[in-house]
């Protein structure tokens, strides 16, 4: 069934001329101003010219120009072995681009005056041990708190957690990798700890207060934690790549220790009204928005390139950056900003794919986008 189903697949993930495999027609939302048609044809072949090469199942992508929604389309499968293709509505795991949307609460609670950024963590997370030295909210936002990042293959976990707190139990008991402040290291059991934050700073669950406080006002409608044992409308399946190149269904994991590192799901669109919800002051307001996006430095002054939530950079020819990347059990994903452009890209693949989350196809479709 898996090898008659992989190539069915083959058989679809073509493009435009006849001489080519052909792909299954792709399942987009209308294109909000005929300006973009032409930019809308040549990133839909780039995108199905990226599935062909690296045989990818299915990707979504959404582009918003000035706020609005511009181009979102579906390519491929979202489910191979019975022939579901992905929609704008498919949700697919987005792994830490879950960050800017903890990046986001916390921003909410510092801006209404019931989160300080630089208290110890033990303000709010008093069940959290202390260590050999202090950790503050802004340095786990910022990778700088010495917490360690994922070890083993904890990324596989089956065990399903009750609370956030509970969650906390995978890495807790050890110690700093060095002195918080003094060198950036990737962790997403930083920003695991800083869910711990956000409770104890709102008195409301995690995910309640994301849900109430940034998913709903933004009206990101699919974006949500990812259950494994419930029902969810359009929730794609997840793929990998065996040693021999042959597709595998991804190994069933839950992600409960992990909602606000690498734990939701989501749309291209709900993805792209975050971003363009944050490149001007609404949900929140300059020096928020400010907190987010501004690079921290290590103790010695050298900039780390990441606010809180987000990798700060600069495109050769679309000016600045603001983005994240994701990679997930069986998934890739990127969000990127260019400010200067007012334009948002998001891409969603439910398998690994370099085009996807190395950031590269959604800068090429931007730059398309901006022609």
């Amino acid at each position: 069934m898996r090898a008659r189903a992989l190539i069915a697949f083959v058989a679809l993930a073509g493009s435009q001329a006849e001489a080519r495999p052909q792909v299954a027609p792709s399942v987009r939302a209308p294109v909000a101003s005929p300006r973009y048609a032409r930019a809308v044809a040549r990133a839909r072949a780039l995108v199905r010219d990226s599935m062909v090469k690296t045989q990818v199942p299915g990707i979504s992508v959404a582009v918003a120009i000035d706020g609005k929604v511009v181009w979102s389309e579906g390519f491929g499968l979202a489910d191979v072995e019975n022939g579901v293709r992905v929609t704008p509505s498919t949700k697919l795991r987005i792994g830490s681009v879950s960050k800017p949307i903890t990046a986001a609460a916390v921003a909410l609670l510092v801006q209404s005056g019931k989160l300080d950024v630089d208290a110890q963590v033990q303000t709010y997370v008093p069940a959290f041990p202390i260590k050999q030295h202090p950790v503050t909210p802004r340095q786990l936002g910022g990778h700088l708190g010495g917490i360690r990042h994922y070890l083993g293959d904890e990324m596989l976990s089956m065990r399903p957690y009750r609370t956030v707190t509970d969650g906390l139990a995978m890495f807790k008991d050890d110690s700093l990798l060095y002195p918080p402040g003094t060198r950036y290291s990737y962790s997403s059991h930083g920003f695991n700890l800083l869910s711990a934050v956000v409770e104890g700073a709102s008195g409301e669950p995690f995910l309640m207060f994301v849900r109430r406080s940034v998913l709903h006002p933004l009206g990101m409608r699919s974006t949500i934690a990812e259950h494994p044992d419930s029902v969810i409308e359009h929730r794609a399946r997840y793929y990998v790549r065996a040693a021999n190149g042959s597709l595998l269904n991804a190994p069933y994991v839950d992600n409960s220790y992990k909602w606000a590192g690498g734990g939701f799901i989501s749309t291209p669109e709900d993805l792209v009204r975050l971003g363009s919800a944050l490149l001007k002051p609404g949900l929140l307001n300059d020096e928020s928005r400010a907190l987010l996006f501004t690079s921290q430095r290590t103790m010695d002054g050298k900039a780390t390139g990441y606010g809180i939530g987000w990798s700060i950079g600069a495109d050769s020819v679309l000016g600045r950056t603001i983005s994240h990347g994701g990679g997930s059990v069986g998934a890739n994903a990127y969000l990127v900003m260019y400010p200067d452009r007012r334009i948002v890209v998001a891409m969603l693949a439910n398998t690994n794919s370099p085009f996807v989350g190395t950031g590269r196809g959604a800068q090429q479709v931007a730059r398309l986008f901006a022609r």
